[in-house]
């Protein structure tokens, strides 16, 4: 596999940088609780410790956690800590899709239909694949967008999904439920596209609290 801490070309140093760390421990690069060496990242992303150190601190509180004099560490995502994001996911979520359906543009509504589209088109294509990530979070960005709820949209974007991708580095995913994941996206958005706040609420809670149950099945210990 590719290492992510590779030198970095890009015009925006910071930016790039940040993109690079979330990729290496969400991909388990660094894992839980491992130590972030400031000198060691920034030897191997080839850029100094100024813009570095910017990252770090955006990533503060989503993947990192600072202790004074022991420096950055990648979070720890525990069982207990795992299932209670996903309560919180289930909430917010829920309402996420109760607003989206009351507050979605008809060209939003239309995006989330091709997204639903290009879920099925790239399943068909890696079928063998247990999960397919990016189109699971596509689909849950739009909505999230969707609801215009901004103090939602940030706790859902900047904290939650974050630390629940590391679980992808962790977990194993039952084969076929990304085929039964999709039917619950198409639950959800039927409901988006009735209008109905209700319905679309309800099939979100529960596509979020079977995928809960799901990986705390399948969770690596």
């Amino acid at each position: 596999m590719t290492s992510a801490l590779r030198p970095i070309e890009a015009i925006s140093v910071t930016d790039e940088a940040f993109e690079r760390l979330v990729q290496a421990i969400t991909t388990g690069e660094y894992g839980p609780g491992q130590k972030l060496s400031e000198p060691e990242l920034a030897a191997k992303l080839g850029i100094s410790r100024v813009p570095l150190r910017e990252a770090l601190n955006r990533l503060e509180g989503k993947l990192i956690s600072r202790t004074p004099r022991l420096g950055a560490r990648v979070i720890e995502v525990t069982q207990s800590t795992l299932k209670q994001l996903y309560f919180v996911r289930e909430a917010l979520e829920g309402m996420a899709a109760r607003l989206a359906a009351e507050n979605a543009s008809d060209q939003e509504l239309a995006n989330l239909s091709n997204l639903l589209g290009l879920e099925q088109t790239r399943y068909g294509r890696n079928a063998h694949k247990t999960y397919l990530a990016a189109e699971d979070e596509d689909f849950h960005f739009a909505i999230a967008h969707a609801a215009k709820a901004e103090q939602l949209k940030k706790v859902l974007l900047e904290t939650v999904y974050y630390q629940l991708r590391i679980h992808r580095a962790r977990a194993r995913i039952a084969p076929g439920r990304a085929k039964a994941a999709m039917g619950e996206h198409r639950e959800v958005a039927a409901a988006l596209q009735a209008r109905d706040p209700g319905r679309a609420e309800w099939a979100m809670r529960e596509h979020i609290r079977i995928s809960r149950l799901n990986l705390m099945a399948n969770l690596k210990t």
